[in-house]
């Protein structure tokens, strides 16, 4: 019998850190202590002590997931999301070309055909201006928009209005070739530019057709295009929207 090969582990998820700004505008998250390790000695056995953490956040906190009813008052919650739609999903990187701020039907429908993809640019038909219809090998897939934005967290360039997002007709593109889930390294799916005047049609596709949405990713420059699984997985709560999850994958 041959040796099993190896599995590596890709971390897709920023650190959730006290005070850290996410999106600015938004609150940032407080992690205090409701119990520390001395008081809790008088309530166990001698040496024997626990800490218990508190942590007061909103959703949009890190990496997080957007369930439907984020932008539907009739869309699943956290809780109402199988896990089949966040767990272990074959995965598909989009090599978005470095500047590139919108990444549209265009940029996007290569990839979709299934073709070796290589910074924005697919072999086969789409290198000679031709490429598929959606559908093939996205299908069921999480489609991963890899725009290297992700390297200015934590700074005042992160939350420019320059960031890259996905358009409209991207987005209708991903629902109409069967994606399970679309994730990004920006700060927003959508365009947030003054000109843009608060639509978010990224947002309104997507979740209307019951596609999760994982905003914040990092990492994904380290992921191959093809040959990994994706899990994004939020806590089960009930009535909550938005929350932060523990993003990876496993390159096979």
């Amino acid at each position: 019998m041959g040796t099993p090969t190896e599995k590596r582990f890709v971390e897709l998820s920023h650190v959730i850190r006290d005070g850290m700004v996410t999106y600015p505008g938004l609150p940032a998250p407080a992690i205090t202590e409701w119990l520390s390790r001395e008081a809790s000695a008088e309530r166990y056995a001698a040496g024997t002590t626990f800490r218990i953490n508190q942590i007061t956040m909103i959703g949009n906190t890190g990496t997080y997931l957007d369930a439907p009813s984020h932008r539907w008052s009739d869309g699943a919650d956290l809780a109402g999301l199988p896990l089949e739609k966040l767990a272990d999903l074959p995965g598909v990187v989009v090599r978005v070309p470095p500047s590139t701020r919108a990444v549209d039907a265009a940029l996007l429908r290569p990839h979709l055909a299934g073709a070796a993809v290589v910074d924005g640019t697919a072999a086969g038909d789409a290198a000679t201006g031709g490429g598929t219809a959606a559908g093939g090998a996205v299908a069921g897939r999480a489609v991963l928009l890899d725009t290297g934005w992700s390297a200015h967290f934590g700074t005042e360039r992160y939350a420019a209005p320059d960031h890259p997002y996905l358009t409209k007709d991207g987005a209708e593109l991903l629902v109409s070739a069967g994606v399970a889930l679309v994730g990004i390294d920006s700060i927003n799916i959508d365009d947030t530019a003054p000109a843009a005047n608060g639509a978010r049609p990224a947002h309104s596709v997507l979740l209307a057709a019951g596609i999760p949405i994982v905003e914040h990713l990092r990492g994904l420059g380290e992921l191959p295009v093809y040959g990994f699984r994706f899990s994004a997985v939020p806590p089960m709560f009930a009535g909550l929207d938005t929350a932060p999850v523990r993003a990876y994958a496993i390159v096979d």
